[in-house]
């Protein structure tokens, strides 16, 4: 099949489970689409084992070999997802909150990775499983960032604070460049065998974050300065659209975070752009525009999450690593936010802070883009199926008990009603 008939049919997918969903259930996008991957693989994987080898699940499980998911994620479909992710945060918020969200989006990272990745490599020992420290800490690089896609849905639910809200929605959207800093990192020195020195990794992350912040704040600055001269719906929406692939495409140019670029270009034409360089009419259409990118964008990255099951080598005998992974990511992310969560529970009196900011804490379709990046051989089908278990368990549980959870402390709060 060429490129339009996959498209054709991921989007006739996409509307059929949308469709199922808010007629029935009405999960959240992202625990439906990821859902109706895995389902869909699974009917498929029954019906070869009852009948035989058939078309269906051949063809299906060929193309989603051929696809290169982590290509399609972070080369074609993050520079969007970041820059739309941005738009819908509060910037005023953003400032309020800024040492939460920088703290956890900077030194949260760091910890969670060095926590995880012992933890794991002391898991693996004992299981009897060949997982050299050196990738252990890969591991824990690529699973700690929270994944911006599947928190901006939570964060949209309405049942969450001002406060604890602006936090998940910015650590999230902030921590991919310094993930994928550490994550490139440890990658290094589990294939040279040499570790960084300490200092190099905090000047890459300066380098990471500086450059790619001034990169996204100049580029929107520019655009808001063309778009307030204009009253155009058509060229303002363009102009949004050459920003969001711009400001990325140049970042990776020049080595500096191309995903914090799409983030501060977009929470700058979301937070300033709209409100000042543009007319309610264009308005309404840009924010319609980018609201339906992200839908898509989003459904269809949980959808080929799911459908990831086909091509992943799993191995019965390291489901303990995986169950131990599990447990630690969600110990680390504990250990992490309970400073903060301890503070906005004393502080503005947000009951349960540090359980709703560890729930949120979801992974996604990114951490497992990273791990399916790793070259082949060695650790390389340990880490991609431990990934999977730990982006499934995350946005299936952690996601499906974020809302409740969150809901009940605002009703104990007197939020809501």
């Amino acid at each position: 099949m060429d490129l339009f008939q996959i498209t054709a049919i991921f989007l006739g997918v996409m509307a059929l489970v949308g469709w199922i969903n808010v007629r029935t259930v009405g999960l959240p996008q992202s625990v439906a689409m990821l859902s109706a991957g895995i389902v869909a693989a699974g009917v498929l994987f029954a019906a070869q084992r009852m009948i035989g080898p058939f078309w269906g699940y051949d063809s299906v499980r060929h193309e989603i070999a051929r696809l290169n998911f982590s290509e399609a994620v972070v080369s074609y479909m993050l520079a969007f997802l970041l820059f739309s992710s941005g738009m819908q945060i509060d910037l005023g918020e953003f400032r309020r909150r800024r040492l939460a969200i920088w703290s956890l989006a900077t030194l949260g990272v760091l910890a969670s990775t060095a926590l995880v990745g012992f933890g794991v490599w002391a898991i693996a020992q004992l299981a009897g499983l060949n997982l050299p420290l050196a990738w252990a800490l890969v591991f824990g690089a690529l699973i700690s960032p929270t994944d911006p896609v599947a928190v901006m849905g939570l964060a949209r639910s309405g049942v969450l604070s001002e406060r604890l809200g602006a936090v998940l929605q910015g650590e999230a959207l902030f921590n991919d460049g310094v993930g994928l800093v550490a994550f490139t990192a440890a990658l290094a020195f589990a294939a040279s065998g040499v570790a960084p020195h300490p200092l190099h990794i905090a000047g890459a992350i300066v380098m990471e974050i500086g450059g790619g912040l001034a990169l996204g704040l100049t580029g929107g600055w520019l655009v808001i300065m063309v778009i307030r001269t204009i009253d155009d719906y058509v060229v303002e929406l363009t102009a949004s659209l050459a920003l969001a692939t711009g400001a990325y495409a140049l970042a990776q140019a020049l080595h500096v975070s191309g995903p914090i670029a799409a983030a501060a270009a977009g929470l700058l034409i979301g937070s300033i752009g709209v409100q000042t360089g543009m007319t309610p009419a264009s308005r309404r259409y840009v924010e319609g525009f980018w609201h339906l990118a992200d839908e898509l964008l989003n459904g269809l990255l949980f959808l080929l999450t799911g459908l990831q099951i086909f091509v992943i080598p799993f191995d019965g005998s390291a489901v303990r690593i995986w169950i131990g992974s599990i447990v630690l990511v969600a110990l680390a992310r504990l250990l992490v936010v309970i400073p903060w969560g301890a503070y906005f529970s004393l502080r503005h009196n947000d009951r349960g802070a540090s359980v709703i900011l560890t729930m949120g804490g979801l992974r996604g379709g990114i951490s497992l883009a990273m791990a399916f990046s790793l070259p082949p051989g060695g650790p390389h089908d340990l880490i991609v199926a431990t990934t999977f278990a730990v982006v499934i368990f995350s946005v299936l549980v952690q996601g499906l008990g974020m809302g409740p959870l969150a809901l009940y402390f605002a009703r104990d709060t007197g939020r809501v009603a």
